[in-house]
C-alpha cells in the first residue's frame, strides 16, 4: 500500500459518498435513540474492529453493532459502498477513529452524520517515529524521515492513531464511548455504565500483566513490520523498530535494512515480528539475513481465523506472550 493508492481510495470514497447521499436523504438523516429499530436495540455502526469491540462490550444486549470493515480486510484499504454510507445515515451512533481510514473520515464529513463518536478525541494522540523511547535509536532522519512523512495514516500532524494497543489509552476511550451510549439511550444508561466499568477493569488487569510481564527482560528492543506499537512501547519502556514505518506495506530502503541489522546485533534482538493482514515477506527476508526468528505481533485491526485469540483481550495476551519470549522476559 502506498500514498498513491490511498489517494485513489479517498477519491473513490468521495464518489461513493456522492452516490450515497440519495440513500441518506431517503433515510431522513440520523435516527434518534427514540427511533430505535424494531428490535428495540440501539443501532451502532463501528468503523473497524477496535471500535466494534468497545461497542459490543459496553452496549451488551442493548445494541446492534454493524462493522464497516469486515474480517480479513486491511482497515486502511477500506472503500465504502453506497449501501454502507446509507447505513451511516440510519445509525443511532457512529463510532470511528479519525486518521485510520480516510474513506470513513470522508464519508462522515461529507454525509453530515450527526451522532458520531471520534475515539481520537477521547484520549491524547502522540507522534511516534520509527523508534520509541530510546535516544540512541532515533532513526526517523534523512531518507527514512521522508518515507515516514508520507505514511501517517492521514492523522493530523503525524499523530499515531494506534491508541487501542495501549490498554490505558483504550480504557480512556472506553469511558468516552460509555458516556456517549448513555446519552444516546438514557433508558439503559445504568447498564452501559456497569459494562463500561467492567471493561475498564479488564483493561486495567491487562495493563498490570503487561507492566509486570515486561519489567525485566534481556533486551527492550523489538523489530516489527508495522510500526503500530508506539504507544505500547512507550507505556512499557520498550523500543519499537519498524521495518517500514507506520505503513504496513511500504518498502524499506536498503539503508533502513542495514540500520536494522546493526540494531539487532547491538541490542541482542531475537525476533522479527510480522502480522496477519499484511505481507510477511520483508520481515522474513530480514530475519533470514540476520539469523533471527519470526513471530506474529498482532496490531488487532481485525479478528480472523488466523488470529491468536477470539477477541481483543485474548489477542493482546497472545501479544504479551510473544513479546516476553522475544525479549527474554524473566
Amino acid at each position: 500500500m502506498n500514498v498513491r493508492r490511498r489517494l485513489i481510495s479517498s477519491t473513490a470514497a468521495a464518489a461513493a459518498v456522492t452516490l450515497g447521499i440519495v440513500t441518506l436523504s431517503a433515510c431522513g438523516g440520523t435516527s434518534d435513540a427514540a427511533d430505535k429499530g424494531s428490535d428495540g436495540k440501539l443501532d451502532v455502526v463501528a468503523s473497524f474492529y477496535p471500535m466494534q469491540y468497545l461497542a459490543e462490550q459496553i452496549g451488551g444486549g442493548h445494541v446492534a453493532v454493524n462493522t464497516l470493515t469486515k474480517p480479513g480486510v486491511e482497515p486502511h484499504d477500506l472503500e465504502l459502498k453506497p449501501r454502507q454510507i446509507g447505513e451511516l445515515g440510519e445509525a443511532d451512533v457512529v463510532l470511528y477513529l479519525k486518521g485510520i481510514q480516510p474513506a470513513v473520515d470522508d464519508a462522515i464529513a461529507q454525509a453530515g452524520v450527526k451522532n458520531t463518536v471520534d475515539a481520537a478525541t477521547l484520549t491524547k494522540l502522540e507522534a511516534h517515529g520509527t523508534a520509541v523511547g530510546h535516544e540512541g535509536h532515533d532513526h526517523a532522519e534523512g531518507e527514512h524521515a521522508e518515507e515516514e512523512a508520507g505514511h501517517d495514516h492521514g492523522s493530523e500532524a503525524g499523530a499515531d492513531p494506534h491508541i487501542w494497543l495501549d490498554p490505558v489509552k483504550y480504557a480512556e476511550v472506553a469511558k468516552g464511548v460509555g458516556t456517549a451510549l448513555e446519552k444516546a439511550d438514557p433508558a439503559n444508561a445504568a447498564d452501559y455504565k456497569k459494562n463500561t466499568d467492567a471493561l475498564v477493569k479488564k483493561l486495567g488487569d491487562l495493563n498490570t500483566d503487561f507492566a509486570n510481564g515486561l519489567k525485566n527482560s534481556t533486551t527492550k528492543t523489538f523489530i516489527t513490520t508495522h510500526a503500530a506499537f508506539g504507544y505500547l512501547a512507550e507505556r512499557y519502556g520498550l523500543d519499537q523498530e519498524g521495518i517500514s514505518g507506520i505503513d504496513p506495506e511500504s518498502e524499506p530502503s536498503p539503508a533502513r535494512i542495514k540500520e536494522l541489522q546493526d540494531v539487532a546485533r547491538k541490542d541482542k534482538v531475537t525476533t522479527v515480528f510480522f502480522e496477519t493482514l499484511a505481507s510477511d515477506k520483508t520481515a522474513k527476508t530480514l530475519a533470514g539475513d540476520t539469523g533471527l526468528k519470526t513471530d506474529v505481533l498482532d496490531p488487532l485491526e481485525g479478528i480472523t481465523d488466523t488470529s491468536k485469540g477470539d477477541d481483543y483481550i485474548e489477542v493482546m495476551r497472545s501479544n504479551l506472550a510473544a513479546l516476553q519470549k522475544a525479549l527474554g522476559a524473566k
